[in-house]
C-alpha cells in the first residue's frame, strides 16, 4: 500500500508545492485534482493542480520529473462532477472533461482516475438507471482503451438542499455497486472506497471491503463523527450535515486498525489517501497542513513501506 492524501485540501498551492508538502510530512503519493480551470461553487471542488485540457507530452514529462524530485507518486487523477446532471449542458461538460482526465492519466503513465457516477437527484435509482448505462458503458470502454481504471467514490452527495432528496451520486451503497458491476462488468470499473460515507448511512463499512476486494482501486481515508443526540431529534431524513461531522482518521468512529487489517487480509495493494474535510483544525492553510500531519501520524504506523 502507498500512503498519501488528496490535493483538494491545498488549493492555493502549486503542484510542486503540494509534492513538497507531501514529502516534508512523509507521504508517498498524492491524488491530484484536475477540475476544469476556474472556480466551483461546491466546497472542495474546482481545484486544478494539473490542467488536463492543456497537458502535453513535455508537460507530462515535467510532472513526472517533479514526482522523482520529491519521491512522491501520483496515486490517481481526481475529478468529481455530476455526469448525470439533468441539465444536458452541465452533463456534457462533465463527461467531456472526465475523458480529458482519462487521457491525461494515460499521458502521465498512471493507472487510476477517480470520479462520481452522478445522478438526477429528483429521480429514483430506477429512473436514473438507463441514463447511467448510456453514459457509463462507453465511458468505461474509453478508459479501458486508455488502460485506465475508473474508481467511483461512494459519497451520496446529498449534503445540501440543492442535492436533496436523492443526492448527486448514484453509487452510494453495496446494493447499487452489485447492480453496477453486473450491468457493466468491465474489470477497469471499480471503486474509490471511502468508509466514512457508510458510517453515517449506518451501514457496515468493513463487509464491502471483503465483498468488493477486486473492485477497490483506491481508498479515501476519512473519518466521521455522528451526533446521535441530534440524529435522534431530526431523523435520517434531515440533511446529513445536521448530525455528522467529517474528521481526519483517528478522530471519529472508524477503527483504523481493524480497517487496515482487513485491507491486508484481502491483499489490497493500492493507494490509501487521506481526504481532509475536517474544519476542527481550522480553515487556514496552516490548519489544513496540520490536519495532514496529524493524520499521517495516526495512520503511518499501520501502513509501513
Amino acid at each position: 500500500m502507498k500512503f498519501g492524501f488528496a490535493s483538494a485540501i491545498l488549493p492555493e498551492l502549486t503542484l510542486e508545492q503540494v509534492f513538497e508538502c507531501a514529502a516534508s510530512i512523509g507521504y508517498k503519493c498524492v491524488e491530484v485534482m484536475c477540475w476544469p480551470v476556474g472556480k466551483a461553487e461546491r466546497k472542495y471542488a474546482g481545484v486544478t493542480h494539473i490542467d488536463v485540457a492543456t497537458i502535453t507530452k513535455q508537460k507530462a514529462a515535467e510532472i513526472n520529473q517533479l514526482c522523482k524530485k520529491y519521491n512522491v507518486q501520483i496515486s490517481a487523477l481526481g475529478y468529481y462532477p455530476n455526469p448525470l446532471d439533468p441539465d444536458p449542458v452541465v452533463s456534457e461538460i462533465s463527461i467531456n472533461h472526465i475523458k480529458k482526465v482519462i487521457v491525461g492519466a494515460r499521458m502521465l503513465g498512471l493507472n487510476n482516475v477517480n470520479t462520481f457516477i452522478g445522478r438526477d437527484c429528483t429521480k429514483t435509482v430506477e429512473d436514473n438507471w438507463d441514463r447511467f448505462l448510456k453514459v457509463w458503458k462507453p465511458m468505461v470502454a474509453f478508459a479501458a482503451e486508455q488502460k485506465i481504471n475508473i474508481g467511483i467514490e461512494n459519497c451520496p452527495m446529498f449534503f445540501t438542499n440543492d442535492e436533496w432528496p436523492g443526492g448527486k451520486n448514484l453509487a452510494h451503497s453495496p446494493v447499487i455497486w452489485r447492480r453496477m458491476f453486473n450491468d457493466i462488468p468491465d474489470k477497469n470499473f471499480g471503486l474509490n472506497y471511502d468508509p466514512s460515507h457508510l458510517v453515517w448511512q449506518q451501514m457496515d463499512w468493513i463487509k464491502p471491503v471483503r465483498e468488493f476486494k477486486d473492485r477497490i482501486f483506491h481508498i479515501h481515508a476519512k473519518d466521521v463523527l455522528l451526533n446521535r443526540t441530534v440524529l435522534k431529534d431530526c431523523g435520517i431524513l434531515a440533511t446529513p450535515l445536521k448530525y455528522h461531522l467529517p474528521r481526519i482518521p483517528g478522530f471519529g468512529e472508524i477503527d483504523w486498525h481493524k480497517f487496515v487489517g482487513v485491507l491486508r487480509e484481502v491483499d489490497y495493494r493500492g493507494p490509501v489517501c487521506v481526504e481532509v474535510e475536517d474544519d476542527t483544525f481550522g480553515k487556514t492553510l496552516d490548519g489544513r497542513k496540520l490536519a495532514l500531519k496529524v493524520a499521517y501520524n495516526v495512520l503511518s504506523p499501520l501502513i509501513p513501506e
